[in-house]
């Protein structure tokens, strides 16, 4: 098999009307399979012109079932490659595809330098590394990119089209990657440690799961919309939904949760905190270490 696209006229990935290869994964595992999938999917490529390097045949049978047309080999080819194995396989993945011709290599292996790629490549090759994150695997992921010292601005604008099938893309330093890593890399856990927050809040309160489950999956996706679309700050939405209020600590003997003087809703504290569910967690990313502390008020919607 040869490929005829390795520059870059090619159209976004590289399709080629012939059929001949144009794009090469080592590597079949859930984040490989997502792009090719992507790419696929849009049109971008055609799946006769993927070739994808699996070495366990096992693996390698289930994407014959699941993608035909597909080309699966344990062997590579040459063609421009995306570099999709486990951290300590990208060495001998990335020697492989530049041994059999690439000229061209795109990682999305966490933790894998920029210097550690090109002394696996050699001179005369392009390498771009990449921090995808999991919501890739449903079309809708964000990953940015850092340019090797070969890669020029085709080469950035190849990788894009190949990460762009499956979200959206962003140009960053490599210094800057430590900085994705924490916020979008791993930020998809965040959101999903939220969402069992709100779920357990809601059984808590007396909903039933399934219930409180509906619930959060619809209030995180249409927050993500009305952030991605509104036009609004993070900030300014969240301080729309959001009163100000005073708490304080009375003994008062009402029984209600919060008083209104004057319009402005005076909550006990000693009430709320009942009705509180406190997640606090730090993550550290070399130099980042944002502390992200929530408070789930569980019954202020129900406040007479």
């Amino acid at each position: 098999m040869t490929n005829h696209l390795d520059g870059a006229s090619t159209h976004r990935s590289g399709r080629d009307p012939a059929g001949t290869v144009c794009l090469q994964f080592m590597g079949g595992g859930r984040m490989g399979e997502a792009l090719f999938a992507g790419l696929i999917a849009s049109g971008a490529e055609q799946a006769e012109t993927i070739v994808v390097v699996e070495p366990l045949a096992v693996r390698r049978d289930e994407l014959r079932t699941a993608h035909p047309g597909l080309v699966v080999s344990d062997a590579p080819v040459s063609a421009p490659t995306v570099v999709a194995v486990k951290p300590q396989d990208v060495r001998a993945a990335v020697g492989a595809a530049v041994g059999a011709g690439a000229t061209r290599v795109l990682s999305v292996a966490a933790g894998v330098t920029l210097s550690a790629l090109e002394s696996a490549a050699g001179g005369g090759v392009a390498v771009v590394r990449a921090m995808p994150n999991t919501p890739a695997l449903v079309g809708a992921g964000v990953a940015a990119i850092a340019p090797g010292s070969e890669a020029g601005d085709d080469t950035m604008a190849w990788a894009e089209g190949i990460l762009g099938a499956v979200g959206d893309v962003v140009r960053v330093s490599e210094p800057q990657l430590d900085a994705v890593t924490g916020l979008s890399g791993s930020g998809p856990a965040y959101v999903f440690l939220v969402a069992e927050a709100l779920i357990d809040a809601g059984v808590a309160e007396g909903l039933p799961r399934p219930i409180a489950e509906r619930l959060a999956v619809g209030t995180l996706r249409g927050a993500g919309i009305m952030l991605a679309e509104s036009g609004q700050g993070a900030a300014e939405l969240r301080a729309a939904v959001t009163s100000p209020c005073l708490l304080y600590t009375s003994d008062a003997a009402d029984d209600l949760l919060c008083v209104d003087l004057g319009g402005r809703r005076i909550i006990k504290k000693k009430k709320i905190l009942n009705h509180c569910l406190h997640l606090q967690f730090n993550f550290q990313v070399n130099h980042i270490i944002p502390t992200l502390t929530i408070h789930t008020h569980t019954h202020l919607a129900a406040v007479n």
